[in-house]
């Protein structure tokens, strides 16, 4: 099968979808809005005009990126699009990192192995500890 790939966002309508057919909840628009429009890199995945697949980059632009919502439709996965979608996102890392970057994510709970493909290692805790995160509820 050949998918159209663009690498720019994807409407916010299409993301919303997308994110709510893999159980992800939606903030209120003008904050997916906001959030679609301050990435860096976009890659977005169709099958005709049906998004089925997204990847981005966020951060700072010279230290630090963060690789964010690697996303997959349901009845699309296990069918190569999270790795089309990454060879797109590491392109554009490998095109745009400085020397000494760094390049986070934080994967969805038995998603390791996929992102150990294209080098990155879990935090064992001991050398760089294990990293955290806060979730904001207001």
């Amino acid at each position: 099968m050949v998918y159209k790939v663009e690498l720019k966002a994807p409407a916010l309508d299409e993301f919303a979808n997308l994110r709510t057919q893999v159980k992800w909840k939606n903030p209120d628009d003008e904050v997916l809005k906001a959030s679609i429009e301050n990435s860096q890199f976009w890659v977005a995945v169709y099958d005709i005009d049906k998004l089925i697949g997204t990847g981005r980059v966020i951060g700072d632009g010279a230290m630090y990126f963060y690789i964010q919502d690697i996303i997959v439709a349901p009845s699309y996965q296990k069918q190569g699009i999270g790795r089309l979608v990454m060879t797109h996102v590491e392109n554009y890392l490998s095109n745009t990192c400085f020397n000494g970057a760094t390049v986070g994510l934080l994967n969805a709970h038995g998603k390791e192995s996929f992102y150990k493909h294209y080098g990155y290692v879990k935090r064992d805790g001991d050398s760089l500890g294990f990293g955290m995160c806060k979730f904001i509820s207001k």
